[in-house]
């Protein structure tokens, strides 16, 4: 049976399709589209918390992006975007695979979240937190000074997991990179890449690629102006 790649789209699913593009696998793409800011009902019916990525091989569904990306990995590719402990950057890998959903991610959320509750940014909590986003921004800035990819010479799935949100994340948060140059320039190289840009035409031709440093336009406020919100 072909591998289902199920896409929300706007979403971090997208790291799933470019995945997919990069190892040049067979995999049949169902998109889905938001109603009107949340999953589906489509997606809610394959995932019980209703969060893409979702993927079905066969009899297994399953969900989690991090998840999704080494089982393909190890089980439509070989091994390939994935480096093993007999590589020297390794360790690297490892570290800039899980960085994305265990610190960038989850930190540029709550930022999101205190911004869109108008919290105050002087109360001491949301300074904890604006700063926190900040010290993980200039991190990732002087790692990628000095590294085409996060782990070292060799594009890896650490780089298809960390560019969701650098990019297509900053339509639901209107945050500015323009400090951050070393940044700017890897997401040019990432989106450069054949993989991504057949990935963004199969999944989101519609969504821009939001590489500048200036914020993109809100989804939120595409929604309002459409009446959908």
């Amino acid at each position: 049976m072909t591998l289902k790649v199920h896409h929300l789209q706007v979403s971090q699913s997208e790291r799933i399709v470019w995945l997919a593009e990069e190892l040049g696998i067979d995999y049949e793409l169902v998109i889905h589209k938001r109603d009107p800011f949340l999953s589906p009902q489509s997606i809610k019916d394959l995932n019980p918390i209703g969060q893409a990525p979702v993927i079905q091989d066969g009899s297994l569904t399953l969900a989690e992006s991090g998840a999704i990306t080494e089982y393909i990995i190890q089980k439509y590719g070989n091994g390939r975007l994935a480096l093993g402990p007999d590589h020297k950057d390794w360790p690297q890998y490892l570290y800039w695979f899980h960085f994305a959903n265990g610190n960038l991610h989850p930190q540029m959320s709550r930022v999101m979240v205190l911004k869109h509750c108008h919290v105050d940014e002087s109360e001491f909590h949301a300074q904890r937190h604006f700063a926190q986003l900040a010290k993980f921004l200039r991190f990732f800035d002087n790692h990628v000074k000095d590294n085409e990819w996060l782990a070292g010479t060799e594009f890896t799935a650490a780089d298809v997991m960390n560019v969701f949100p650098l990019t297509t994340m900053r339509t639901f948060f209107a945050y500015d990179l323009s400090e951050y140059p070393n940044i700017l320039n890897y997401l040019k190289r990432a989106t450069e890449r054949e993989g991504y840009k057949k990935a963004r035409a199969k999944g989101d031709p519609e969504l821009p690629l939001m590489i500048d440093g200036k914020p993109p336009a809100q989804f939120f406020d595409k929604l309002k102006a459409e009446g959908k919100i």
